[in-house]
């Protein structure tokens, strides 16, 4: 009963969730998204175990800001022993929850025979999570796809989440679109394949007490209300990271919050101490601002601003004065 238990604590707290994503899911982008919502799941971009063990800086992967919170990792790989190591360092280092992928369509991480591609292997994936839940104690959950290329059945898709679960996994957030590992590219296995959330649907009627979270095709708030009625949690991938405000009423609309959602200006001014540590360091401005720019959009010169900001702080020309500035114009506009 202890793991229903705790799968239900976790239930309630991760409604909503933010897709983990390569290139964009950074410490930076999460500490923007936190000033949005103090309770979605956030996630690590995706770490391969085989490059955590084997770096002499393993604070570049793992390192994050205590603000983060709740914060799962991602992991990658299909070797039991490396995962097994992996999930030890993401306990020390702090982390909520691990997320096994087997979602991930990249070629680069198919032909090392993990991601998408694994789905093919059930008992491996199921060894997988027997490994990582053996070094710790945080919850494992695993993100997957609803089928790959031809193996595209409901039953295998059944049959893929009962063995899983056996094997000691707390929730399946299921992308709900299939991959195909032949023919598209990344991007394309994001958009191309349709989405099938009446398999996920389906998926969840067959076992009811099994976590489902759905994944794929969120684009604003109501969709999510609306999906929850079903399914035991949302996550927003794409539509999170290009337009982040659009999910500012996160807290108070799901979570029942009394907070005023934050304008876009309120949140930049939050994050100047924040920036400020981050250049007097000798980083780039441009490593959060490339992020940041995503707030400035549906105002009037949005554009314009987005551009000058982008433009200085590629050639490391933003100070704090300037930035203030900025956003002391956009609040004056009533952003």
């Amino acid at each position: 009963n202890m793991v229903r238990d705790i799968s239900n604590s976790i239930n309630k707290f991760h409604k909503i969730s933010i897709a983990p994503m390569m290139d964009c899911t950074d410490s930076h982008f999460r500490m923007i998204m936190r000033k949005i919502s103090s309770k979605a799941l956030l996630y690590t971009e995706m770490i391969v175990a085989q490059s955590l063990i084997y770096t002499d800086n393993r604070g570049k992967f793992l390192d994050f800001n205590k603000e983060e919170h709740p914060l799962s990792i991602q992991f990658g790989g299909d070797s039991p022993e490396q995962l097994k190591e992996a999930a030890k360092m993401a306990q020390d280092w702090g982390y909520d929850e691990i997320n096994f992928n087997v979602g991930c369509p990249s070629p680069r991480v198919c032909s090392g025979n993990f991601g998408a591609s694994l789905m093919n292997y059930p008992s491996k994936v199921a060894r997988c999570i027997e490994a990582l839940n053996s070094n710790c104690n945080l919850p494992v959950t695993i993100k997957h796809r609803i089928g790959v290329d031809d193996n595209d059945s409901f039953s295998n898709l059944n049959n893929f989440v009962k063995q899983i679960s056996n094997a000691g996994t707390q929730r399946f957030t299921i992308h709900a679109r299939k991959a195909f590992l032949k023919g598209l590219n990344p991007k394309e296995n994001r958009t191309i394949p349709p989405l099938r959330y009446d398999m996920v649907k389906r998926l969840k009627e067959e076992n009811p007490s099994l976590l489902i979270e759905i994944n794929g095709g969120f684009t604003n708030i109501n969709q999510c209300i609306d999906g929850l009625k079903f399914f035991d949690g949302i996550m927003v991938g794409r539509s999170a990271y290009k337009y982040p405000l659009r999910w500012r009423e996160i807290d108070n609309k799901i979570y029942g919050d009394k907070f005023l959602p934050l304008q876009a200006s309120d949140i930049i001014f939050s994050l100047i101490p924040y920036i400020e540590n981050h250049i007097k360091k000798s980083h780039r401005s441009w490593d959060i601002c490339k992020h940041l720019i995503n707030i400035i959009e549906s105002f009037p010169n949005a554009k314009k601003l987005r551009n000058k900001i982008t433009q200085l702080s590629i050639n490391d020309n933003l100070s704090i004065e300037m930035l203030i500035t900025l956003t002391n114009e956009l609040k004056a506009m009533g952003y």
